[in-house]
């Protein structure tokens, strides 16, 4: 019975450990996200545009033929970012 108790409140110490940093990770890239909004804004009143990457025609091709999917993974190579990151600026593409 102790052992059952022990294991419990063990599993509960872990639990709670690791659903601690996650909430401080969430909160970070909420304000992230929001500081990347904002310096878009910025950017799109100033008139200054991203500069293109080369092989992002293909991304654009791949959007219009309705492929989102293999956009997501082209624009993954050629940018080196996140699956996350790759879907939402492909989303804003389209």
């Amino acid at each position: 019975m102790e052992y059952i108790l022990l294991a419990a409140v063990l599993m509960l110490v872990v639990m709670v450990s690791l659903a601690l940093p996650s909430g401080k990770n969430a909160k970070v890239e909420q304000q992230l996200a929001r500081l990347e909004r904002k310096v878009d804004l910025l950017l799109g009143h100033l008139g200054v545009e991203e500069p293109q990457i080369p092989g992002m025609e293909r991304v654009y091709e791949l959007i219009r033929q309705n492929k989102k999917i293999a956009a997501i993974k082209v624009y993954r190579e050629l940018t080196g970012e996140g699956l996350k990151e790759s879907k939402e600026a492909v989303e804003r593409m389209s």
